[in-house]
């Protein structure tokens, strides 16, 4: 978190990436989804009020790439909860459908 600088540069950033969020959400858009668990994030919560409330993650962690942080590239969707439990490391795998069991 040492490597975190606050600008107006990137408050501008997150507020108009939590609203191009709030648009696609509205649109139906799968790509306001949490980018970790894929569910749906509650964008009527303030941002980073509730677990499901929206917060601006950032895909490589600013403690590790400083240099990225203004980078809307590297800016990712998420629940408040999804990115507090995947702190600086890397978000769970994820192994994608069950296959049936007749499969």
């Amino acid at each position: 978190m040492g490597n975190r600088t606050h600008t107006r540069r990137f408050e501008r950033l997150r507020r108009e990436f939590l609203e191009d969020g709030r648009r696609l959400d509205a649109a139906g858009d799968p790509a306001a989804d949490c980018w970790i668990c894929h569910k749906r994030i509650d964008y009527h919560a303030e941002p980073g009020t509730t677990d499901l409330s929206h917060e601006l993650d950032h895909y490589y962690p600013v403690s590790l790439y400083p240099d990225l942080q203004d980078d809307p590239a590297n800016f990712r969707h998420a629940h408040r909860k999804c990115n507090r439990e995947r702190g600086n490391g890397q978000p769970k795998l994820d192994l994608g459908d069950v296959i049936p069991a007749w499969w």
